[in-house]
């Protein structure tokens, strides 16, 4: 394992601190991913891996995760004055990935085959979008598609919050769902959240496209104008409301209960 582990140059340092920038990390088509169960996730999922870096002084304890490292990627040991230039993390683990992002997925030649569907609009909160991206993961929804004004899917607060579940997800940003929802329909059953006057969540058929607004402000009404039906979660605490990461597991939850 020793004889992998190599010395960073002071420009590949520099080009890794750009990526903690969302600009660059569009630009040069790669982003970092860290912490260790993140880069275990990484790795088992089998996308593009250019870089594993691991500070000095953690070294040892990430042996074994290394060295399940794919023949070709460099593997990095960094200084703890390089770490901090990289890290984003408040109690950083010592071990991070530098990852290709994946080719991108056209949504209007998604299929029912590939539902459900989870259909994001104006989620600029990166909490509330790498929970849900877990969330997604854990019940079955492959593809997830991002609208534009929401926040990015590579920032590192999302890779982090998704604890890995982002590498097992067909991602869709930057799209303008007024456009696609009317190409969908048809294809997918189109559900909308509403909490004023939609009914209760139900199971659904796979070919179903879940959609969900930000936790401030919901769902536009022309959006909601061109779903299929709507839901609300009725309850009877004193809570003004639930968060947006808790509606969309119930409603997923909901939407997927039934099927194998």
């Amino acid at each position: 394992m020793a004889d992998r582990i190599e010395t960073p140059s002071q420009a590949q340092i520099k080009g890794w601190a750009k990526l903690t920038q969302e600009k660059y990390r569009r630009r040069e088509g790669r982003f970092p991913a860290e912490g260790g169960k993140v880069v275990a996730e990484l790795l088992r999922s089998g996308r593009p891996v250019e870089a594993l870096l691991v500070q000095e002084e953690r070294s040892e304890r990430w042996e074994a995760l290394l060295a399940g490292a794919p023949a070709g990627v460099g593997i990095y040991r960094l200084t703890a004055r390089q770490w901090d230039l990289l890290s984003q993390d408040e109690g950083p683990e010592g071990v991070m990935a530098v990852a290709v992002m994946p080719p991108a997925v056209d949504p209007e030649r998604l299929r029912s085959e590939a539902g459900p569907l989870l259909l994001l609009h104006e989620v600029n909160n990166p909490n509330n979008l790498g929970a849900m991206l877990r969330t997604a993961d854990w019940f079955g929804f492959r593809t997830v598609v991002i609208s534009s004004g929401s926040c990015e899917a590579t920032n590192p607060k999302v890779i982090r919050t998704s604890m890995g579940s982002i590498f097992r997800l067909a991602l869709v940003e930057g799209a303008d769902l007024g456009r696609l929802l009317p190409r969908l329909r048809g294809r997918f059953h189109l559900v909308g959240s509403d909490p004023r006057q939609g009914r209760p969540p139900r199971a659904c058929a796979a070919g179903t496209a879940l959609l969900l607004g930000s936790e401030s402000h919901g769902l536009p009404a022309a959006l909601l104008a061109m779903t299929d039906e709507q839901w609300r979660i009725p309850g009877g605490g004193g809570a003004e409301s639930l968060s947006l990461p808790q509606a969309a597991a119930i409603m997923m939850y909901e939407c997927t209960r039934g099927r194998e």
